[in-house]
């Protein structure tokens, strides 16, 4: 996982409450099972107007200037539903890395975490005023300093530590065990001393 200190993108503001796990990303693509290439179907019912993937333009992520927003501004409940990781595989491969909403599923939280994205949850009043900046403006949000800096003002947010300094050194479960890994080489040698010893013991009681 790659590290999340200090991130600067543009935005695209999708005010919608509620919106679910199958809403992000329906049920019929969860066969697959490559972490890549989900981007394409994020929000599929609303991106497209049919099976042929022809955009609606008049959805927000299809217009120019919001194609290549990183941070998405959303409503409350965010990511609510079943418990599917590919919803928050579908927001990481289209490109998102921070998405700021009022709450969000529990699980769905978590997923976003362990892909590497950061979610963070603001009031409406926050929301409201992010939701007003030109596609253009620039946010950095710096998880060090649990700030969001905008042309429309800074705002503090709110992390678990432990999830903070997993993000802040790219840490994921198997970067974690590895950061033992000196330690396990340690043990295994030990236990392999001590199983020799046993059968060596066995023998001399034989």
């Amino acid at each position: 996982m790659e590290k999340f200190t200090i991130y600067t993108g543009t935005t695209v503001p999708l005010m919608n409450d509620n919106i679910d796990t199958d809403q992000i990303l329906p049920k019929q693509f969860l066969k697959l099972i490559d972490k890549k290439g989900f981007g394409k179907y994020l929000m599929y019912s609303w991106r497209y107007k049919d099976n042929k993937y022809t955009e609606d333009p008049d959805f927000v992520f299809n217009r120019p200037e919001y194609r290549k927003a990183t941070i998405l501004i959303t409503g409350d409940n965010f990511g609510a539903g079943s418990s599917r990781e590919h919803a928050a595989w579908a927001l990481a491969d289209y490109g998102f890395k921070v998405v700021i909403a009022g709450s969000f599923g529990d699980i769905h939280y978590n997923n976003e975490l362990n892909n590497g994205m950061l979610p963070i949850v603001q009031p409406i009043e926050v929301r409201r005023k992010l939701e007003q900046l030109k596609p253009t403006d620039e946010v950095t949000v710096d998880l060090e300093q649990q700030k969001i800096i905008s042309p429309v003002g800074e705002f503090t947010f709110e992390i678990d530590g432990e999830w903070k300094h997993k993000l802040l050194n790219g840490l994921d479960d198997i970067g974690i065990t590895m950061q033992y890994e000196d330690l396990i080489t340690e043990y295994e040698k030990l236990l392999a001393v001590i199983v020799l010893y046993f059968r060596i013991f066995r023998k001399l009681l034989v």
